[in-house]
């Protein structure tokens, strides 16, 4: 794919690119809205995900183009401001590029910029944290800074929480910059800690993206933040870790219900988390997909966070012999399902899902038979 990125900047810019670097998209394996509440999450990074490629320039403007895009954007150094509608991509390294002096690194000024990506859109795979690592190992690399992974990480979530307005926990840069191939990155969001859980050989993702709307700034994912911390609040904690089911039992009667459903998902989310890395260690697929099955129906029920199409495509798997679990992956409100699966499910299986949805829906989701891959880097 660098070849192909090198080649896509020489005939977007004229010349070579001086700094290439790549960070993938990841599966949210379990973990729903857990990790801004402080809790645990798994997560897988993929074998996909967005390439960036840089070049320096002498004066102060910046030029920024991809290539799920048919226009360049033009923009200056010294104009940081957040863009609008067609331009709106812009804002993931744009945010990074304002996140910079938070870290103690001056940005480049001048520059022309490309990204490439093959991770399908609106699919919950965070497309987002993708380009928001790669284009921070790029500006970090062209202001020739050494900084931890971790902080890489960091800059990663201060752009998408204060430029693009997301406010999102670590998951998703935290496995984007973290993955390894075959492996699960476990996250305690409080730290954050990170730690890779070995993945069962016999253990397959398939990913269903429904193509439903899936955008996380239009209101839904912050109104299910203040949610959260209003439930916090109301339990005398910072932050829902803090408390557990039994806490919660005793004071639900005191709580508004949107607040205990709420509280309810997270609290028992972390619980999730707990048993999915205990029995991942143990190569119990059966019991991990039990358990994000339970997931999915958390989502539905207390989080509310689910829809008709991907609660759908839940029941639908579930009832496959060759299916472990599924459950919505990413923010939700849309977007795509994962299935955990043995070998035996394959084309056909998928396909047979797929026909069924389509029956359903009169549309028809976009497969991928997800395999995992090794985190961000300069190529």
């Amino acid at each position: 794919m660098k070849a192909q990125l090198v080649e896509k900047f020489r005939a977007t810019y004229g010349r070579a690119p001086e700094i290439c670097a790549y960070a993938p998209g990841r599966i949210e394996f379990i973990g729903n809205h857990t990790d801004y509440n402080g809790g645990t999450v798994l997560g897988a990074a993929l074998d996909r995900g967005v390439w960036v490629a840089l070049a320096g320039r002498a004066d102060a403007r910046r030029q920024w183009a991809s290539d799920q895009r048919s226009t360049r954007v033009t923009s200056r150094a010294e104009d940081g401001a957040k863009r609008t509608g067609a331009e709106s991509w812009v804002n993931y390294p744009l945010g990074v590029l304002a996140a910079l002096p938070e870290f103690g690194v001056a940005a480049p000024a001048g520059f022309d910029f490309l990204a490439m990506s093959n991770l399908p859109s609106g699919a919950g795979l965070s497309s987002s944290a993708a380009i928001e690592l790669a284009s921070a190992l790029a500006f970090l690399e062209m202001a020739g800074a050494r900084l931890a992974r971790e902080t890489v990480v960091k800059i990663g979530r201060h752009a998408e929480n204060h430029f693009v307005g997301v406010p999102c926990g670590i998951l998703d840069q935290g496995v984007s910059g973290f993955g390894q191939k075959n492996k699960l990155v476990w996250i305690d969001c409080r730290g954050p800690i990170f730690a890779m859980v070995p993945l069962p050989a016999a253990a397959h993702f398939w990913i269903f993206n429904t193509h439903t709307k899936h955008a996380l700034v239009d209101g839904l994912y912050a109104a299910r933040h203040r949610e959260c911390m209003t439930a916090a609040e109301a339990l005398g904690v910072g932050l829902l870790v803090e408390t557990n089911g039994a806490a919660l039992t005793a004071a639900e009667a005191n709580l508004a219900p949107e607040s205990a459903r709420r509280a309810r998902h997270v609290v028992e989310e972390i619980a999730r988390v707990a048993a999915a890395r205990t029995a991942l260690e143990g190569d119990d697929l059966v019991a991990v997909g039990r358990l994000l099955t339970a997931s999915h129906r958390s989502s539905q029920l207390y989080f509310e966070n689910s829809t008709a199409e991907l609660d759908f495509l839940v029941d639908a798997l579930v009832a496959a012999p060759q299916v472990f679990g599924a459950r919505l992956t990413g923010g939700g409100f849309g977007g795509a399902v994962m299935a955990l699966t043995s070998a035996a499910f394959g084309e056909i299986e998928a396909h047979a899902v797929a026909a069924a949805y389509r029956e359903k829906f009169g549309a028809t989701p976009e497969i991928l038979h997800a395999q995992t891959g090794d985190g961000a880097a300069l190529i």
